[in-house]
């Protein structure tokens, strides 16, 4: 969708939800001013002599009295009269203007497509003359770039054991993972000052295990640079960093076994990953884009910045800060860098609040059928005329704690998340490269499989220095006044093609914004900030003259975990949704009662209230748009936070919208009152 037909569908937006806000303005100044008129003439009415009292008084008492009560009678009906027509005059100039507005937005969309049509035709002229789409010669026939980001995971977590053997991208044998040895590779527990080295096997998940590892900017300060380091970007910025302190984070944050931090992955555990690295390439220098936690993270590999932001978001930041428009950086996305580039690009959403919807203009975007879920994946990549060039699989982040603990659980989704089974993250991969390599279109695509962050499991690896952004932050984003010249922890990242040599170690620096500059460079766009236009990409990568022949179509079957999480009702029916409403908006129990008293404060889980909040307003209508805001405003508690996701669930998923029911109903009770007064 071009720049100009989402300046067309704003105007659109616009005019229907002013049309629509009129519409109930007219409706209710008119029955407001009904019910005056008959309040009015009731009262004057009361003045008036009664048939009743007549014999009390003279003939002409009475015959004034009858007159008193027929005129307030036949005022009180051309006042009602007067607001009737008035209301029928002002909503059907509501309805014409949005009609003229609808009709002309017919044409300047046919003056939007005659524009793109010149305008993309200018720029692949331009680039076949440049010599093609991009410098990327060895990876020419790339025509499709697949992006899988998965949650909170470490280098050495998720892939220290594995023992991978390979030869570097110029062919040289080379070492896997250098400097990682079981013996010697290690923290100091603060508890009993013993030394603990990495060790296996690592749990396939920390629910009703131990917490949720920390990996807030705060707690990543501490796992890298040991307790007591404070970041002072005046003084020097970024303390030295040693990876010293996991255990001492983990344990901060409550852990009862905080060695369990040192624990890594089995390559028995993650037979798929494993088996990914060993057919194509890995990365074992690929970090994250800033030491903190996945939003910020996320942020950079979409727009190679988060515009300031540190940490996770903070309550208000969409709302007070964008409008309700979503997440803006100066120089956009890579979602509008394609557009204005006549590159077509699909997200397929594994979950009905992907963070890619909180970037400002997503809501035009998912209009447009930008988004599509998981479940039609394989299905579009059947199609032989299946187009789009860039295509961001977001899995499912988990069921956004739907209970009485409040939002955050992130368990039962695919997405990895520690508290989460692995093997559900295992399968979404399975299920992605083998859809992808039994396409039509394998021949021509690149997959890139990564991780947002580490989330708080340790690394042996000291993060390099970056390049920051330069691009302008937005005052309220910025929590630590982080300079942005730090990378973040390492994180494993995959590279996947038919062009990629077999077993293929890359030493090379990367970040997030690696997977930008790929895009960027073998798609023939420009940089959009200093970040991505210093980072390294992979086309060394996709260095084969012609696709191999030798990749499997099938990966091994993912492993069994012992002890699998319930999850219960997957698929958060509607019955299952109500149901938690009404058990949240009691109060009742033990649970529910601490979850009403913990104060919701800054964390991963904010930023998906701001996407279910975003999503919730889509086609949400002017008198409930703002009752939705107002009460996103209103969370305080995790009890809260727990009941708003409930109803946008409810209404992004099964299109129940609570507020507007509850205001119909109570529209519904005023006029029944009305109609028993008159």
């Amino acid at each position: 969708m071009s720049t100009c037909t989402k300046w067309v569908d704003k105007i659109v937006i616009s005019c229907k939800n002013w049309s629509t806000q009129l519409d109930y303005t007219c409706t209710t100044w008119a029955d407001e001013g009904s019910d005056q008129c008959s309040q009015w003439a009731d009262e004057g009415s009361s003045q008036c002599t009664s048939w009743d009292e007549c014999h009390w008084y003279t003939p002409w008492d009475c015959i004034a009295g009858f007159f008193c009560e027929a005129y307030y009678w036949v005022a009180k009906w051309v006042c009602k009269a007067y607001y009737w027509v008035a209301k029928w005059v002002c909503k059907a100039y509501a309805w014409i203007v949005k009609a003229i507005c609808v009709v002309f937005s017919w044409g300047l969309e046919l003056v939007c497509v005659a524009w793109d049509t010149i305008h993309c035709a200018l720029l692949a002229i331009i680039k076949f003359l440049a010599g093609g789409r991009g410098r990327g010669k060895p990876a020419s026939n790339i025509e499709h770039i697949f992006v899988l980001t998965l949650e909170n995971r470490a280098f050495d977590h998720m892939f220290g054991f594995s023992g991978v053997a390979g030869v570097d991208p110029g062919g040289a044998p080379t070492v896997f993972n250098e400097g990682f040895d079981p013996a010697v590779t290690s923290n100091i527990d603060p508890n009993t000052a013993a030394t603990v080295t990495v060790s296996t096997p690592a749990d396939f998940q920390l629910k009703n295990v131990d917490a949720d590892p920390g990996h807030e900017f705060a707690n990543t300060l501490v796992s890298l640079c040991g307790e007591g380091a404070v970041y002072t970007p005046a003084l020097g910025g970024y303390p030295a960093i040693n990876n010293s302190g996991f255990i001492q984070n983990y344990l901060d944050g409550g852990s009862s076994t905080p060695d369990r931090i040192m624990h890594c992955f089995d390559p028995k555990q993650l037979p798929v990953l494993n088996a990914l690295a060993r057919e194509f390439a890995i990365c074992d220098r690929w970090f994250s884009s800033l030491p903190g936690p996945t939003w910020p993270n996320r942020f950079f590999q979409l727009a190679a910045t988060s515009g300031g932001l540190d940490d996770s978001p903070s309550s208000l930041d969409v709302v007070s800060s964008t409008t309700v428009a979503g997440y803006e950086f100066e120089n956009g996305n890579i979602f509008d860098l394609l557009d204005a580039n006549c590159v077509d690009w699909t997200i397929f959403e594994g979950d009905d609040f992907p963070v890619s919807f909180s970037l400002k203009g997503m809501n035009l975007n998912l209009l447009e059928g930008r988004f599509k879920g998981f479940d039609d994946f394989a299905t579009e990549l059947a199609k032989p005329t299946f187009g789009s060039k860039f295509v961001f699989i977001e899995p499912k982040y988990g069921a956004h704690g739907f209970d009485a603990t409040g939002p955050g659980d992130f368990s039962c989704g695919n997405s990895m998340h520690p508290l989460d089974d692995v093997t559900r993250g295992e399968a979404l991969i399975k299920k992605v490269y083998e859809t992808i390599r039994n396409s039509p279109h394998w021949e021509k695509s690149l997959l890139i499989v990564t991780f947002d962050e580490h989330g708080g499991f340790y690394d042996h690896v000291a993060p390099c220095a970056a390049v920051p952004p330069g691009d302008l932050q937005t005052a309220s984003y910025v929590h630590n006044n982080f300079k942005f010249d730090q990378l973040g922890v390492r994180v494993p990242a995959l590279v996947i093609s038919p062009f990629t040599p077999r077993g293929v170690i890359d030493h090379t620096v990367y970040d997030h914004t690696s997977m930008l500059a790929t895009v960027e460079r073998l798609f023939g766009l420009g940089a959009m900030t200093n970040r991505d236009r210093a980072a390294k990409d992979v086309r060394g990568l996709l260095s084969l003259a012609a696709p191999r022949t030798d990749c499997p179509t099938m990966l091994p079957p993912v492993a069994i975990n012992p002890n699998p999480l319930d999850c219960g009702d997957d698929n958060e029916s509607k019955d299952a949704l109500l149901l938690r409403r009404s058990q949240l908006r009691l109060g009742r129990g033990v649970q529910l009662e601490r979850a009403a008293s913990r104060p919701l404060t800054r964390s991963t889980q904010t930023g998906f209230l701001q996407v279910a909040l975003l999503k919730a307003l889509l086609d949400t209508p002017p008198p409930d748009r703002q009752k939705w805001i107002d009460d996103y405003k209103a969370i305080r508690t995790h009890a809260d936070a727990s009941l708003f996701m409930v109803e946008a669930t409810l209404k992004v998923k099964h299109g129940i919208d609570v507020r507007k029911t509850e205001r119909e109903g109570a529209e519904a009770v005023t006029q029944k009152k009305r109609r028993n007064r008159r």
